[in-house]
């Protein structure tokens, strides 16, 4: 059985808390869910509860549940704190992305996988721009997310993407659009969660199926915070320019890369036979 792991090196720890202090943000002005989110599909399985203070999505046999944001939003940052499903989650995925309309999407993903009682979750990190992705980072995680919430992060500009889980850095994404890459630039997204059945993939490519006496499965939501920039409502330039990682966080990405990344495309050669993507050729953090 896989155990999670803490702190490999005390030096991380400080480097941390002095990360951490440039981005104390969320969850200082989390908003109602009520305002926030209309509750998509699933009926009964998505509920606002506590309020509006708290939201929860479900998975039974007969159907999965989610929810979409009101508002669309160009180039910001989107925290939201999760408690995913306990116990036998295997073959359950619950999604937590960015997402512009048309088949010409763009798509900036958070999923995590499920797992037998006991092993890490994967969080599966993708980017989409005109419809096209393939560009997917695997992690495991550093604790075991669902006896706590955690707070996962998106920071979306013209520079970069940055992936963040409790405000540690896990994937910097940057934009190439100068070497013909596509980048997630001009349409607006909204924010998107569900909860759903994928034991055809999920878990150990799909050999570990969904254990349905121990549905239902349900994870927890609350202190969503977008500070974002509201695109039909506002100029979102002061928004486009924000910096990518500064030193700090450039090495805490390297610890993240080092101990918990378990699946790269950039270094997938049977992926791509004829040589690495472009974008893969000019930073080793992708």
């Amino acid at each position: 059985m896989t155990t999670y792991t803490a702190f490999p090196d005390v030096q991380i720890i400080i480097l941390l808390f002095s990360w951490v202090g440039l981005f104390i943000v969320a969850n200082s002005a989390a908003d109602n869910f009520y305002d926030d989110v209309d509750l998509t599909w699933g009926d009964h399985r998505a509920q606002i509860l506590d309020e509006g203070k708290s939201l929860s999505l479900t998975l039974d046999k007969a159907s999965g549940s989610g929810f979409r944001s009101k508002r669309e939003y160009l180039f910001g940052r989107i925290d939201m704190e999760i408690k995913f499903v306990a116990g036998d989650s295997a073959g359950t995925v619950t999604a937590y992305y960015l997402s512009s309309e048309g088949p010409y999407h763009d798509e900036i993903d958070f999923e995590f996988l499920g797992n037998s009682s006991g092993e890490p979750y994967i969080v599966h990190t993708n980017v989409y721009a005109q419809g096209n992705g393939n560009r997917e980072q695997k992690f495991y995680l550093w604790f075991d997310p669902t006896k706590n919430f955690h707070t996962y992060s998106i920071i979306w500009n013209l520079q970069s993407i940055i992936f963040l889980v409790d405000n540690i850095p896990v994937r910097e994404y940057n934009n190439e659009e100068a070497i013909g890459v596509p980048f997630p630039s001009k349409q607006p997204m909204r924010v998107y969660s569900s909860l759903w059945n994928a034991d055809q993939w999920a878990t150990r490519g799909g050999l570990v199926k969904t254990n349905w006496s121990c549905a239902p499965f349900t994870a927890y939501y609350r202190n969503f915070n977008a500070n974002a920039c509201v695109a039909s409502c506002t100029d979102c330039s002061s928004k486009m320019s924000a910096q990518g990682l500064e030193a700090n966080g450039r090495r805490l990405l390297r610890w993240v890369q080092k101990y918990y990344m378990i699946y790269n495309y950039c270094t997938d050669l049977k992926r791509f036979p004829n040589g690495r993507p472009r974008e893969c050729r000019r930073s080793r953090f992708m």
